[in-house]
């Protein structure tokens, strides 16, 4: 059988380092983190572990695409500047 309530404590705790480094993977173990938990929930028969968690989802889902166009924004600037080395320069003048 598996012990989801082990599962879930690992996922909590990578979740929480990835996003303490600022790595934007980290909100999706979150969300499959609170997946497993609506899981436990809903075989324990305690329901109330459900609309919370189920608003973690929605709120890491939010905060993922927050932070994923930055990502792209930064990407494309800096491989801007890799091509042209004129701009570079300028940049650090």
């Amino acid at each position: 059988m598996l012990h989801l309530d082990y599962i879930s404590c690992l996922l909590t705790i990578l979740s929480t380092i990835l996003i303490g480094k600022r790595l934007w993977y980290g909100w999706i173990i979150a969300a499959i983190n609170s997946l497993v938990i609506c899981v436990i929930g809903v075989q324990t028969a305690q329901y109330g572990f459900l609309p919370g968690n189920l608003l973690c989802i929605v709120l890491y889902a939010h905060n993922l695409s927050n932070w994923r166009p930055g990502i792209a924004k930064q990407g494309a600037a800096s491989s801007a500047l890799n091509n042209n080395p004129e701009a570079a320069e300028e940049s650090v003048s």
